[in-house]
């Protein structure tokens, strides 16, 4: 569309025009009635030419904009100035001369401009100039850098990630100095959007992986990415498994320690969770403890997680299996033990086990929920108090207390949260098949779940390696915790570009 006088109107056009009025009018009519965009018309040096400045109030910083934008904007002309900007142009002499800013781009897009305003810089418009000025004055406002909550260790870097992505980057590239990490940033967020990091090590990755990463980053069709969570959801292979196929980690050390196995990190602005592609079942059940100290410790503390995260599994199953299919297979003395806790509870072992497990879920629940030191206590007390009732009333036996408490604690043993929570909820569907079938159900409800895992791919990589394919090479860092000075190879299965650690 067009005016009377020629012009074309403001929502016709998606680029500046180069009449500070008209471009002031379509930049209004994009950041729509917000309170919190402030415009700021003022006269380039007190001369005839005409300047505006557009921020959002609580994003920028105002200081900046206060003590060393506008004073320098305003300051009237002397000859020299007048001389430059002859020589240079308007958009030149501010950039060049002026403007004590590391971060200056100019643009003519419109729609880059509004994105970028909305994201903490600011824009400035000067009268005859077709082009707009963004100032990368954001404030960051992040937490202070302090160990991360969600994993902890006892000897190794007490550092974690932080909300801010300047921030998560800066870390990473403080962990080790390398100039082939690389840091791809994507946007994310159709509606809203929000930056991405693609992080990789050039001379390690494999380029066939990265490219799998980038592709369905691309595809990701989503109004707003709120968190890193619904990133790992919308780029695992399969939704329909309950286990993680992208790790999640607040730790930079973690983070690194991939990079240079070639893995692929990927970072969230807003998300103190880093993900990490592709994942096996194995590194699941690491943490970083296991390399901080030596391989003997290492390797038993990775076996016992791997026991515990198999009692957290089987440990209710197989006690129903045992008192209701196949009592026989009980040494004659603890089934006689076991008899007489159980003497007058009303229930079967299957309904006993389904009552308690889902009231120490629902426990665990609601510590999570409340505040810290409130959900701590109600964690304690109320699993004491509801086992001790339970027992006393002759609704449960006291067996059933140990094997719950049990595979409560087993399933505390796992590093990762959602590892964790996907044993925990399969332990339900292996007490269906314990009940319906015994011992043979469970036997059955394994094979099934292996069938799964060994199917299970991340990002083209099976899940179950290195034991499924079974690569003798990678063993080293599987059950086994081998010496670091005998773990000179990275995992055969990612196919890097540089298979050795150490040259």
């Amino acid at each position: 569309m067009m005016r009377r006088d020629g012009k074309k109107t403001p929502s016709s056009n998606p680029n500046f025009i180069g009449v500070l009025e008209l471009d002031k009018a379509l930049l209004q009519e994009r950041l729509g009635k917000n309170s919190d965009v402030l415009f700021r018309e003022f006269k380039l040096k007190k001369s005839n030419v005409s300047c505006l400045l557009i921020f959002l109030n609580g994003l920028c910083n105002r200081k900046t904009i206060d003590k060393d934008i506008l004073p320098v904007l305003l300051e009237p002309f002397d000859s020299d100035d007048l001389e430059l900007l002859k020589l240079t142009g308007k958009i030149d002499f501010i950039k060049k001369y002026l403007l004590p800013i590391s971060e200056i781009k100019d643009t003519n897009s419109i729609e880059n401009v509004t994105s970028k305003i909305l994201t903490g810089d600011a824009a400035l418009l000067i009268d005859g100039c077709e082009n707009a000025l963004l100032l990368g004055i954001k404030e960051e406002k992040t937490r202070s850098i302090e160990e991360p909550p969600s994993e902890s260790v006892v000897r190794g870097p007490r550092l974690g990630f932080t909300e801010s992505l300047s921030v998560n980057m800066g870390i990473l590239r403080n962990s080790a100095e390398n100039k082939d990490l690389i840091m791809l940033e994507l946007p994310v967020g159709k509606r809203a959007k929000k930056s991405l990091v693609i992080s990789y090590l050039n001379e390690i990755v494999n380029p066939r992986l990265l490219e799998e990463i980038k592709r369905r980053i691309n595809k990701i069709d989503i109004d707003y990415v709120a968190d890193s969570g619904y990133v790992e959801q919308l780029v695992e292979d399969n939704f329909l498994s309950p286990f993680p196929q992208v790790q999640s980690t607040e730790r930079p050390d973690r983070v690194m320690a991939a990079l240079m196995e070639g893995r692929v990190a990927i970072l969230l602005d807003g998300s103190p969770f880093a993900l990490i592609a592709p994942v096996t079942f194995s590194m699941l059940l690491q943490s970083p403890d296991d390399y901080y100290e030596r391989w003997i410790p290492g390797t038993l503390v990775r076996n016992l997680r791997l026991m515990a995260a198999i009692i957290s599994l089987l440990g209710p199953s197989l006690y129903i299996s045992f008192i209701s299919f196949h009592p026989g297979l009980i040494p004659t003395k603890l089934a006689m033990s076991i008899a007489g806790s159980r003497e007058g509870v009303p229930f079967p072992a299957f309904i006993e086990a389904l009552m308690m497990e889902i009231s120490i879920e629902i426990l665990r629940e609601a510590g999570l929920r409340l505040p810290k030191p409130i959900g701590q206590a109600i964690g304690i007390v109320g699993g004491l108090i509801i086992g001790e009732a339970a027992v006393r009333a002759g609704i449960v036996s006291s067996i059933m207390i140990i094997v719950v408490a049990l595979t409560a604690i087993s399933s505390f043993a796992i590093p990762q949260y959602n590892a964790g929570i996907a044993l925990r909820y399969l332990r339900f569907v292996s007490m269906i098949f314990a009940a319906t079938l015994g011992l043979y159900g469970v036997t059955l409800f394994f094979l099934l779940l292996c069938s799964h895992l060994v199917r299970l791919e991340s990002f083209g990589v099976p899940y179950t390696s290195p034991a499924v394919p079974f690569r003798f090479k990678d063993m080293k860092d599987f059950l086994i915790r081998a010496p670091i000075a005998m773990m000179q190879r990275r995992p055969s299965i990612l196919e890097t570009k540089d298979p050795k650690r150490k040259k």
